[in-house]
């Protein structure tokens, strides 16, 4: 017994030649050239069996890009570009509760030697930054192994620490 027909996706001329210069552009990423893949697929009447079959991919994938393609068909490209929508839904988890101005003080901290805020040491230790960061009270609470990542990601993104 066959299961419900899966949405069918309809693309004007301006959606399909866009996600086909996006799956030939070199500088794509392959993630997303594949769930663009899944979206021309779809859009050329397959099913998600079908799909699935010739990208190699589970069936599940198929179905959630495909459903989660035709939930955008009201927005306009203008407001939301073909990358935007074959990019990963905003994961759960807690906010960020360190700033990027936060951020800048703890490198800033960290780049200055800590001699010149009072240390006798003669190079940073996650331990003693962590300590002079809530000294100086640039956050209330850190852990040195916190400090240790910001440190190392070297430049901040409010992405990765928003969903990290």
């Amino acid at each position: 017994m066959p299961g419900r027909r899966p949405v069918e996706i309809e693309l004007n001329a301006k959606s399909r030649e866009g996600l086909k210069d996006f799956v030939r552009r070199h500088s794509s990423p392959q993630q997303l050239v594949k769930r663009a893949r899944i979206i021309l697929q779809a859009a050329d009447g397959k099913n998600h069996s079908q799909v699935a079959r010739e990208l190699e991919i589970s069936i599940d994938m198929a179905r959630l890009w495909r459903n989660r393609w035709q939930s955008y068909h009201c927005i306009p490209l203008s407001e939301l570009s073909i990358r935007e929508r074959l990019e990963d839904a905003p994961r759960a988890g807690r906010p960020c509760r360190i700033t990027a101005e936060q951020v800048c003080q703890i490198v800033s901290l960290a780049c200055k030697g800590p001699e010149k805020s009072g240390r006798p040491i003669s190079q940073w230790t996650g331990r003693e930054l962590a300590d002079e960061v809530m000294g100086q009270k640039i956050v209330d609470k850190i852990s040195e192994r916190h400090v240790q990542r910001l440190l190392k990601r070297g430049t901040f993104n409010p992405i990765a620490s928003a969903t990290g």
